[in-house]
């Protein structure tokens, strides 16, 4: 999906274009560019600066795992006379959580290269105006002032850019910053805990554009909308546009495990067109989500809200992190049986436990000077970067791709596309999203966000020390690897097409069920809730009795 921190700057970039802040004399052209899907080639890029006598690079939401990389561009850039800034969450979480600056931000400084911290509502026609002024100052910092979201221009992004990603989704923000105090979390340190959002109209606005330009599908990136204090008028907004104007619309949302508890909210995303929601989950450890102040994760509430979202056919995606102080190899493997059998969770995306730049475990860490990886490229939430008082490194990497391995297995794929079928669910697009997941984490060896069908290489582009391997090696090594993935793809795709066609096939496939899908009365004999102490601690006297129980 693209990032909406692009889409955000380039909707305002666009606003400034058009309302010459520059002088009616200066045209400003913007150009976006996504490198996940896009080759970036800075002589070109620099060329056409060159030709129309100023410009600036902006490198734009970068996170700390790709600021190895915006700096190797950047360096080319500068070597061509070309200036650049570079904003983003790690340049806003370092200068927001340590004191001072850090080697990698002042070799920045020392280049040239702008620093921007913070959000770009307030700052960017001062940047442009330095710019084209030739006064640039080193550092932009705005964290200080966390800009009114209300009547700002919209976030978006070109057509052609969209028609790059999966499914032609976009991506907006309906509001900023979180009140919980995850201590592994960046957010709440960059964007705040005090929530700033765009109007109901606002929302109208942004997916009015964007459908007009045949983009129907979008990713609310709200860290978690269900704490948007405008949730139901911009849900009332998109479920007129569904229900009243005919907008056949799809949304991905993330939400805390709590919203079931908000009257009225999964039932109105549900009408506003919410498909996919994403849920921290994060551990079913209750002492790992004390530990990490997670205290709003609930595990006896776990299933009647996942339930709840089955009940408007969601697809579930959640997210579970490897490394809290209680993991083992045996922990993690146990509580992977668990949700797999009672959770009706379809996707259950892994992230190594990471002290990221901008995070309270980050600060910590470095305060106490506690040894941290120097190379940010791993940073990635998909590498150990520091040590655990359980497993060594090795083990913890092990752990973490096991964790791949065991949960997306052929009878649990199989599994979870009966509950698909029992769920209403299409088939066709949870078996292409099971064999994404599948093939991009255990044949490609990246994690499912990081990816896409298929990787580009380019020979001659490593990162500056790295040796360019020769033609003769690279191409058959290339052909070869490209020829053994596809096979083992298409074995599993088949495996899959399969099952599939039995289910289209079945008159019953509706009235498949299984323990994660079915309420129990017995509640307290789930291993969810029963597996350790802490586990029967956390939930002694706060389940609720089901239907059956009653």
């Amino acid at each position: 999906m693209p990032s909406n921190s692009l889409a955000a700057v380039y909707g305002l970039a666009m606003d400034c274009a058009a309302r010459q802040v520059l002088g009616a004399d200066t045209e400003i052209v913007v150009d976006a560019y996504d490198e996940t899907n896009t080759r970036i080639r800075p002589d070109r890029i620099a060329r056409d600066i060159a030709a129309d006598g100023a410009g600036l690079v902006g490198f734009v939401g970068v996170q700390s795992n790709q600021f190895p990389r915006a700096m190797d561009l950047a360096r080319r850039f500068r070597a061509l006379g070309i200036d650049v800034a570079i904003g983003g969450f790690h340049v806003s979480g370092t200068l927001a959580m340590l004191p001072g600056i850090t080697p990698e931000l002042q070799e920045a400084t020392d280049l040239g290269i702008v620093l921007y911290a913070g959000e770009a509502e307030d700052g960017l026609e001062e940047l442009l105006r330095d710019a084209v002024n030739g006064t640039l100052h080193p550092v932009y910092n705005h964290m200080t002032s966390l800009p009114n979201l209300s009547g700002v221009p919209i976030p978006w992004l070109p057509a052609n850019r969209v028609a790059r990603t999966a499914g032609r989704m976009t991506t907006f923000d309906a509001g900023r910053g979180c009140p919980f105090q995850c201590s592994f979390c960046t957010i709440i340190n960059v964007q705040g805990r005090v929530s700033r959002r765009r109007t109901p109209a606002d929302v109208e606005a942004i997916v009015r554009q964007n459908a007009a330009r045949g983009v129907r599908s979008f990713f609310i990136t709200d860290d978690n909308f269900a704490r948007n204090k405008d949730w139901e008028p911009i849900l009332d907004r998109l479920i007129a546009l569904r229900e009243r104007d005919g907008f056949n619309i799809k949304l991905t949302i993330q939400v805390d495990m709590l919203c079931h508890r908000i009257p009225r909210f999964i039932e109105k995303a549900g009408r506003a067109g919410v498909v996919r929601v994403f849920i921290g989950l994060e551990s079913i450890n209750p002492d790992s989500l004390l530990a990490a102040k997670k205290k709003q994760n609930r595990i006896a509430e776990y299933r009647d809200m996942l339930l709840a979202w089955k009940g408007i056919r969601a697809v579930i995606w959640a997210g579970y992190i490897i490394g809290f102080p209680a993991d083992t190899p045996e922990t993690v493997a146990r509580d992977i049986r668990i949700i797999q059998n009672e959770l009706p969770i379809d996707f259950l995306e892994f992230f190594v436990l990471t002290p990221l730049p901008g995070s309270e475990d980050h600060q910590k860490l470095f305060l106490a000077g506690v040894e941290m990886d120097a190379d940010l490229n791993r940073y990635d939430t998909f590498h150990v970067v520091t040590g655990h008082g359980r497993m060594s490194r090795a083990e913890w990497e092990k752990v973490y791709w096991d964790a791949w391995r065991a949960y997306y297995t052929f009878p649990h794929m199989r599994t979870l596309l009966y509950r698909a079928a029992a769920t209403r669910i299409s088939l066709g697009k949870m078996l292409s999203m099971l064999l994404s997941f599948w093939s991009l984490s255990l044949v490609e060896h990246t994690h499912p966000l990081e990816g896409g069908y298929l990787r580009r290489r380019v020979r001659t582009e490593r990162r500056p020390g790295r040796p360019i391997v020769p033609a003769w090696r690279f191409w058959p090594a290339a052909a070869a690897g490209f020829a053994m993935k596809h096979v083992r793809m298409a074995v599993m795709a088949a495996r899959l097409l399969l099952v599939r066609h039995r289910l289209k096939r079945d008159p019953a496939a509706r009235d498949y069920r299984d323990l994660a899908l079915t309420p129990t009365g017995d509640e307290e004999a789930l291993a969810l809730f029963s597996s350790t102490e802490a586990s029967r601690r956390a939930t002694r006297g706060k389940l609720r009795p089901t239907a059956a129980a009653r």
